[in-house]
């Protein structure tokens, strides 16, 4: 399953911050993150818990840029 999300985030180093984050947390097959657009594409894994995955990535962006922001 694919989602998008919308993301505040201040500038492209911390957007790709971000991307890397993500796509390390366990649940997730593949995530990319558009600075331009403010977008995040996830790829879930199958079976994956959408809602609590969703969760730890917003907590893992958070550790690597406090200020950002992922709207669930």
């Amino acid at each position: 399953m694919k989602k998008t999300y919308k993301i505040d985030v201040d500038c492209a180093n911390c957007a790709d911050k971000m991307e890397v984050a993500a796509s390390k947390t366990p649940g997730v097959k593949e995530c990319t993150v558009n600075f331009m657009a403010l977008k995040m594409k996830v790829e879930f894994d199958e079976g994956a818990d959408v809602d609590a995955v969703m969760k730890a990535v917003r907590e893992n962006c958070k550790k690597v840029e406090s200020d950002c922001e992922v709207f669930i």
